[in-house]
Formats: C-alpha cells, structure tokens, sequence
C-alpha cells in the first residue's frame, strides 16, 4: 500500500500549486519478490479547480530528499530544456560538420563557454557605466 505525502511549493505561476509525492516500493518491501532494489518517486502537481492531477513525474532520486527539493528539481526540465534549445539555435552547436573528434570537441567546448557567458550575463545583475 502506497502513503501519499503532500505538501505545497512555490511554481513558476504566482499562485501556490499542491503536490503529492509517494516513494515506491515502500519501506519494508526488500523481502517482496518485485523488490529490485531501486526507489522509485512518482510526484504529481493537483491544480485548484482541476478534478485528478495534471502533471505527473517519476524519478530515481534517493527516499530521504525533502518533498520541495523533489518538486524543485522535476521542474527544472524546463530549464534545461531552453538552455538546449538556446545551444542549438543561438549558439550554434548542431551546426559542427567535421570529421574528427578534436574539432568537435573544440566546437562544443567553445558553444558552452559561449553559453556559461550569456547565462552568467543574465544572472548578474546591469552595473552602472561610468560616465
């Protein structure tokens, strides 16, 4: 039998969403046949008004991580999925055409530099120019 866990954490929306999280199998299953020996998270985002969970998450991560680094982390797919997305387009890392595996190993390297600098312009707060 499954416990539900909830708890709420702050999304991407102004508004507070609920979350539900339960570790599987649970504790105490390392005798049961279908125990593999690996947990396994299944998280799931309830939206007021909404009558079953809209967004569901699974995931490998260790059973005693606190409820909002669980949230935190299944939710920072997006994230990641812009700074691909960011590399291939604006950067140009899918547009290496070579054949050895130096040159494509100096093309990424400078895509990412070039990344960590546009990530690291963003996050800084503008300083004031001199006048």
């Amino acid at each position: 039998m499954a416990v539900w866990g909830h708890g709420r954490c702050r999304a991407t929306a102004p508004a507070r969403s609920p979350y539900a999280s339960t570790c599987w199998p649970p504790d105490g299953s390392e005798g049961d046949p279908w125990f593999f020996g690996a947990r396994t998270w299944l998280i799931a985002q309830w939206l007021e008004g909404e009558d079953e969970p809209t967004k569901y998450w699974i995931s490998n991560l260790p059973a005693h991580i606190p409820a909002k680094d669980l949230v935190r982390l299944a939710k920072s797919r997006w994230r990641i999925e812009h700074d691909h997305r960011e590399l291939k387009t604006a950067l140009g890392l899918d547009h290496f055409e070579g054949r050895s595996f130096t040159g494509w190993h100096r093309h990424v390297t400078l895509a990412t530099a070039a990344h960590l600098f546009l990530t690291e312009q963003r996050r800084n707060p503008k300083v004031p120019a001199r006048a």
